[in-house]
């Protein structure tokens, strides 16, 4: 189980400790875990959604988003918010684009694609808490995370050297392909036609932004990862929000 603890030590702020420093095999496993990840994630959720019922709707709302972050210590937004001033100051030139995703001073682009992906979870959250609906809790952070896991199968890693060369060199490909089934097979259980209109909606918004990223990158980097994965949590939770009841 270690390559679990590994994954949840690296996608969580939770105090997890290691016993030594991971081998490149156990990193590059790690990546199964990434679904089972967002999915302790999804129970605390719904749990503490529980926990709220009766308060005000949007302090319900904004302690929810609120405990998101916390649980996930900020790392992807980050990874949003680097990526957004890079795509933005790049001009489309590779170069410039992975130097600036190096730097860690945040630009007003960043900050205004914070506020707006932080707006939209919070109002998708909100309607969902209106409607009496959890499943989005449980739903976004498996399928975000299962997308990270689809990423590294199938999408170069460009920095070479870095942490993330390891994970995509050492991935399992077949047991990457099988838990990305399961975990399909596993959200059509839970939400039935409602997974399978998220399914549908979360793989093209996956496919255009894998397609963005070789265009300007010719692949992917840790930052432009963490970018897919709270577009495509937010993505899943507005779906869920429109589609009701």
């Amino acid at each position: 189980m270690l390559p679990f603890w590994i994954a949840l030590q690296f996608l969580s702020s939770l105090p997890i400790r290691l016993p030594g420093m991971p081998t490149p095999q156990q990193s590059g496993r790690s990546l199964l875990f990434y679904p089972l990840v967002g999915l302790l994630f999804g129970v605390l959720l719904v749990a503490l959604n529980q926990v709220l019922v009766g308060a005000p709707a949007l302090l319900h709302a904004a302690l929810l988003i609120g405990a998101w972050v916390m649980l996930s210590g900020g790392l992807h937004l980050d990874g949003l918010a680097d990526s957004a001033d890079a795509w933005l100051g790049g001009f489309g030139d590779r170069e410039r684009t992975l130097t600036i995703m190096k730097d860690p001073r945040s630009g007003p682009i960043a900050v205004v694609t914070l506020v707006v992906v932080l707006l939209l979870k919070f109002s998708a959250v909100l309607a969902l808490i209106e409607a009496h609906s959890s499943v989005g809790l449980l739903l976004a952070p498996v399928i975000s995370r299962a997308a990270m896991l689809a990423l590294f199968l199938n999408t170069p890693y460009v920095r070479a050297g870095g942490l993330g060369q390891a994970l995509a060199d050492h991935l399992p490909r077949q047991t990457g392909v099988r838990v990305l089934v399961a975990v399909a097979v596993l959200c059509l259980l839970i939400a039935g036609s409602h997974a399978a209109w998220v399914l549908v909606v979360a793989a093209c918004g996956f496919f255009w932004l894998r397609r963005v990223m070789i265009q300007r990158l010719g692949g992917s980097t840790g930052d432009t990862a963490g970018a897919m994965l709270e577009l495509l949590e937010t993505l899943v939770l507005v779906t869920l929000a429109l589609i009701g009841d």
